[in-house]
């Protein structure tokens, strides 16, 4: 019971939390230079797009009944808090309201559109990480100090210390025919061929693999090195705890004290990556998908900052918010659930 009221206490923690984030949020970016305002006024001079401070040599030649014109079109002639009030409420955390950069198309559509990309490609990753990274650390665990452990540490190593963007470079040099000489293997950006609509199932499965090859290796090859020490490290000190020697000492195998003990606690640091799954499946990556040319969340992101789309970033902003709140209650369910030491009656 008492685990219970504790949990519905985080989830009821979740709307102030979210309250507050997205207001500071919402408040920052009214003084944020060259919004929607200012490029409107830009584009009314001729200029086109692009970034200017607050009121910067426009006021000469743009009335100030057009200023307020456009300053109530955007909704800031009226005070924070209403407007505030307005997208939270009326505008439904602005998922209603038309982006500024896609015309006839609202926040919520755009993200739709995005998210299915995200999902996938986050799916896969935190799944490829953890089926690789937990029986890595553990054979280095079992093995430490030997040739195996050595050698594997050089390599997630290396792995580690690559940054993405170079590493996706890289890839697109060697295996999509950018350059003379190198491989032509993958195709060099997009999530799907131009007639996937026109394939069979599986063509459409072996397309879908050759396009997310290279995007996948560089999302978790940067995640190897810290899953991997981290779940040998944690079974390291687990197996040097002093219940395990009492499992050796009363006549227990060694696989018995590791399996049936020591793996279960050692799984704790690793849990708490779990909360993350949730933030990490719609955000995407930034770098990634500007690389290879996916359109993501994390593409969508950009796009919406660059171009002061506030309706669709600060939808974005509203999701990955509530997903990483939800995200963090996740974490500690998985903590409770694996170890039996926490007890919420003390």
């Amino acid at each position: 019971m008492e685990r219970t009221d504790y949990f519905i206490r985080r989830l009821l923690l979740v709307i102030p939390t979210f309250i507050a984030i997205t207001m500071l949020v919402f408040l920052l970016v009214q003084f944020v230079p060259g919004g929607p305002v200012e490029q409107a006024l830009m584009a009314m001079k001729g200029m086109g797009s692009g970034e200017v401070g607050q009121g910067g040599g426009l006021a000469g030649s743009i009335s100030a009944e057009q200023r307020l014109a456009l300053e109530k079109h955007y909704g800031f002639d009226k005070p924070f808090y209403e407007r505030y009030w307005t997208w939270l409420v009326h505008d439904r955390i602005g998922f209603t309201m038309e982006s500024y950069a896609f015309p006839n198309k609202t926040a919520w559509q755009l993200i739709k559109e995005r998210f299915p990309v995200s999902l996938i490609f986050g799916i896969v990753s935190f799944v490829l990480s953890y089926v690789v990274c937990i029986p890595l650390g553990i054979m280095k665990a079992l093995r430490h100090g030997r040739p195996f452990d050595l050698i594997s540490s050089v390599i997630v190593f290396i792995g580690y210390a690559i940054p993405p963007l170079a590493l996706g470079m890289v890839l697109k040099m060697l295996f999509c025919g950018t350059t003379t000489g190198m491989w032509d293997i993958f195709p060099i950006a997009g999530f799907h061929s131009l007639d996937f609509a026109q394939m069979t199932g599986l063509e459409k499965a072996k397309d879908l693999f050759m396009h997310m090859f290279l995007p996948v290796l560089c999302y978790v090859v940067g995640n190897f090195a810290v899953l991997t020490l981290l779940m040998k490290n944690s079974l390291m000190e687990q197996v040097g705890r002093d219940y395990v020697r009492t499992v050796l000492a009363k006549g227990g195998s060694t696989g018995r004290a590791i399996w049936g003990h020591a793996f279960r606690n050692s799984l704790i640091p690793i849990a708490t990556g779990f909360g993350g799954i949730l933030t990490v499946m719609f955000a995407g990556s930034v770098i990634i998908e500007q690389i290879f040319e996916i359109p993501g969340m994390g593409r969508l992101s950009l796009e919406a900052i660059v171009g002061r789309d506030y309706p669709v970033f600060m939808g974005i902003l509203s999701i990955t918010s509530i997903l990483g709140l939800l995200g963090n209650i996740l974490s500690d369910l998985c903590y409770v659930l694996i170890d039996p030491r926490i007890n919420f009656q003390s």
